[in-house]
């Protein structure tokens, strides 16, 4: 790993507010296959919560739901206390226009499991591009922010580089930079180890595990058990788009009291 991943520490967000989710009831469609079944969860602020479950149950799904890159057919989503995606109106719930949507996504940070950095951009300015897209930060400001949190995941000296050029482990680093662009309150990694090599797992799970201790609301879908046990305030088990048991690691992961999480954890630990 190029640098010192671990450097990344509460400074990185010391702007961030935390903000605590709230997920109501929540259920999702897709055709005529329900994928979330009255989900509901509370996130505190400066935690992190950890979803598990079979392929299919749900996780990605709920997370896409929490910015309303997918819309809920019923239910709705609050992050610190703000509604997502849609406002009250008349006592039911009307949707935002497509640009407050986009204003509410750039305080929550997305890390994808495929990375969807820019091809044609060189690794400081798809850190650099949100800042600047987003009128926060001039383009000088976003290049210098950008060196900055390059610097932090172990990359600074890889800021001219294409991301053709990066391994995955350095791609999915380059990702949670550009995560951590927008100074947002909430993080959520959408398997972010999946389309990695396993020898480059590691690096990409220590800078997590180190923002983890910098007062980011983090929730993060893996497979990942022991990382899980390691970083997780809170682990959320999903099953058919129910979460059928959530509890500290300690409970969950150790002493289960569900029968299919029992069956997951059996077949992955």
């Amino acid at each position: 790993m190029t640098g010192n991943a671990s450097t990344v520490t509460a400074t990185s967000t010391a702007t961030a507010r935390p903000a605590a989710i709230e997920v109501h009831d929540v259920h999702k469609w897709f055709g005529g296959r329900r994928v979330l079944d009255g989900v509901s969860l509370t996130v505190e602020p400066g935690t992190v919560t950890v979803i598990l479950g079979r392929s299919g149950s749900g996780k990605s799904t709920l997370l896409r739901v929490l910015n309303h890159l997918e819309k809920p057919e019923a239910g709705h989503v609050s992050i610190g206390g703000e509604l997502i995606g849609v406002q009250r109106h008349g006592g039911r719930l009307k949707e935002l226009r497509e640009r407050a949507i986009l204003a509410q996504r750039g305080r929550i940070g997305f890390v994808f499991q495929n990375f969807n950095l820019f091809p044609h951009l060189t690794v400081l300015d798809n850190v650099a591009a949100a800042p600047v897209a987003t009128g926060r930060l001039s383009r000088p400001q976003a290049q210098a922010l950008a060196q900055d949190l390059l610097r932090r995941v172990g990359l600074g000296d890889r800021g001219g580089a294409y991301p053709r050029q990066l391994s995955g482990g350095q791609q999915q680093r380059v990702a949670i930079a550009r995560a951590l662009a927008l100074r947002p309150g909430v993080i959520l990694f959408d398997e972010p180890t999946s389309a990695l090599d396993p020898e480059l797992v590691g690096e990409v799970l220590s800078v997590i595990k180190d923002l983890a201790t910098g007062g980011t609301t983090l929730v993060i879908v893996t497979h990942e058990i022991g990382f899980a046990r390691e970083v997780a305030d809170e682990v959320v088990f999903l099953h058919e788009g129910r979460i059928v048991e959530q509890g500290p690691p300690a409970q969950v992961l150790d002493h289960p009291a569900h029968p299919r999480t029992r069956e997951f954890l059996s077949k992955v630990l």
